[in-house]
């Protein structure tokens, strides 16, 4: 198979998983190509009619979202929005649970949008149906409980477990990430779902919990020992993966050294006329993955790849473990427990078992047609269209703006050679998304595809977002840097300061790596102070938010910010130039 592949361009797919560009693949999500899947589909809804009556509820907007999330008792409390989390919050909604969600980035931002993109079966399936948009899939997992009536909440962070005087856990603290808004959540059970994150939770539960800090695995889906795979995904090829022990890190990145054992073993499956090089990767990316540790496996392909359910003495249920294939399993057992654990009365049993998801109830493999005839889309970017957001692409078509061309009519695309359109990052915010990674890197997945391109494209977003979201000047500009920050400091610096930050940055990047070194800076930095993503280096967006955190005088005290402050005058005085105020302080001449 792999020797009569047309292999161009490769882009390292994460977690140890590599892709590859310039198949001559396309192929449709889960069941778009089957011969079979319109009479499966059909079968699908004959069966399940009572319950698979297109929802008619509109997404309620975030802010009432919000509103309920302060006023309201949940039965069942969930936290973590990745695709165990919002299988969860689907289970429980369909019982007749009042459900609420909440997630500290957005849905599916952690493991689960880090997949390998194959559907698991037991093994390394190379078939092209065997493959899914993992974020895609994820998010109308979590829409279809918020249509049947849970309430979700993305970037909001649980700071703390509320308990009674019994002990009994009977909500969360939380704090929302974009407003900066604190209260708490009431529900009579709270479940755990946070994927490699579990411990952090349960350790507030129990203060007395312990678990190795510096444990966790790179790719979600590793099997037994190393595997290396071509997957055509996206018009592009991804290859993968590794297995290996890692830190914990809200925003996980492969290593140089991870990156160079996909290429080496990459080679010895291509014919000697294709030459892989290192400046052929377009994108890489990694996952972590919870597993359950046994202390008495010795390395990390022993670890448990099942899932397992816990119910504390105080009642948290935490559910850990697991994969994609299993989810909707889990979840119906996790709801189970918790029934039994926190004596809920749910109005019906689960109703998941072949249950449509959100964009699947009139879709069928022929349906981007009616976006060509009728809104006058391109066919590729129909086809698109079609394939992720299911029967509301007519909703997504119906937003695209003119072209000013004979043909296409609408929509107007992002990037030339992508499909995606303008009117997509208007219709995420409609499901949600309030950051720009959460449109380029889970609605678009362009992040995954091609750096390069998701760079070029990420200002028209930030444009369409600041005049949706009604973003000041300030934030726009912050937004537009800060594409990989976890946002613990907000951004809010006018253009110039963010031209004379970048130009200090820049100064103290010696190498022009991207990052800044504790050599780089020659000081003992405590990675705490400023490194908000965990990895050791100080990234542009990283170095933005501290000079936003000098200016309202959060860290004056900071060594980084002295550095900083005396690197750019020794360059504007090398120069002749006068600089009035670097940071937080002024400085003399």
């Amino acid at each position: 198979m792999m020797k009569n592949a047309n292999l161009k361009k490769i882009l390292l797919g994460a977690s140890g998983a590599v892709t590859l560009a310039g198949g001559a693949f396309f192929w449709s999500q889960i069941l778009a190509e089957d011969r079979y899947a319109k009479k499966s589909l059909n079968h699908i809804l004959k069966v399940n009619q009572s319950k698979n009556r297109r929802p008619k509820q509109k997404l309620v907007s975030r802010s009432e979202n919000i509103a309920s999330l302060k006023n309201k008792e949940y039965d069942v409390l969930i936290i973590g929005g990745g695709v165990t989390g919002s299988g969860c919050a689907l289970d429980s909604i369909t019982r007749g649970l009042s459900t609420a969600l909440v997630e500290l980035d957005d849905f599916g931002s952690g493991t689960s949008s880090r997949s390998t993109k194959l559907i698991h079966g037991g093994e390394r399936s190379f078939y092209y149906d065997g493959t899914h948009n993992d974020a895609r899939m994820n998010l109308s997992i979590a829409l279809t409980a918020a249509r049947l009536g849970a309430t979700l909440g993305n970037h909001i962070k649980v700071t703390n477990l509320v308990k009674n005087e019994n002990g009994k856990v009977v909500g969360a603290n939380v704090t929302d990430e974009i407003t900066k808004d604190s209260w708490t959540i009431k529900a009579k059970c709270v479940i755990n779902a946070t994927g490699p994150f579990t411990d952090s939770i349960r350790k507030m539960d129990n203060n007395s919990y312990y678990s190795p800090k510096n444990m966790g695995l790179l790719d979600p889906q590793t099997s037994d020992g190393r595997v290396i795979f071509f997957l055509p995904w996206q018009g592009l090829t991804i290859a993968g993966t590794t297995d290996s022990p890692c830190e914990i890190t809200h925003s996980p990145a492969p290593t140089e050294k991870e990156i160079q054992f996909i290429l080496n073993e990459v080679k010895n499956y291509l014919t000697p006329d294709i030459e892989i090089r290192r400046g052929d990767v377009l994108s890489a990316w990694s996952g972590i993955r919870p597993l359950v540790l046994d202390p008495n496996k010795k390395d990390t392909q022993s670890l448990v790849r099942n899932h397992i359910i816990h119910v504390s003495e105080s009642g948290l249920i935490t559910i850990a473990g697991g994969k994609w294939t299993t989810y909707r399993s889990m979840a119906l057992e996790t709801l189970d427990k918790a029934v039994e654990a926190c004596h809920l009365s749910p109005k019906r049993d689960s109703q998941t078992d072949g249950l449509l998801l959100e964009g699947g109830h009139t879709w069928t493999p022929t349906s981007f047609i009616a976006l060509v005839q009728d809104l006058g889309v391109d066919t590729e970017v129909a086809k698109h269209l079609s394939q992720t957001y299911g029967d509301r692409a007519i909703s997504v078509g119906k937003m695209a703006q003119l072209t000013g061309h004979k043909w296409p009519i609408a929509g107007k695309k992002l990037h030339p050679e992508f499909p995606y359109i303008e009117a997509e990052v208007r219709y995420a915010i409609k499901e949600y998304a309030l950051t720009p990674v959460d449109v380029i890197a889970r609605r678009l997945r362009l992040s995954f595809l091609n750096v390069q391109a998701a760079e070029e494209v990420l200002p028209r977003v930030v444009e369409i977002m600041a005049e949706e979201l009604k973003w000041s000047e300030k934030s726009k500009w912050g937004k537009d840097v800060n594409k990989r920050s976890r946002q613990k400091i907000h951004i809010d610096l006018s253009e110039n300061d963010i031209k004379d930050a970048t130009k200090s940055f820049n100064l103290l990047d010696r190498g022009s790596k991207g990052y800044v070194s504790v050599n780089d800076i020659r000081a003992s930095l405590k990675k705490q102070e400023l490194d908000t993503n965990e990895n050791g280096k100080v990234e542009l967006d990283e170095y933005l938010q501290m000079v936003a955190a000098i200016k309202e005088g959060l860290i004056s005290h900071s060594r980084l910010a002295r550095v900083a402050q005396k690197e750019v005058y020794t360059s504007d005085h090398k120069y002749g130039e006068k600089m009035e105020r670097s940071g937080g302080g002024v400085l003399t001449t």
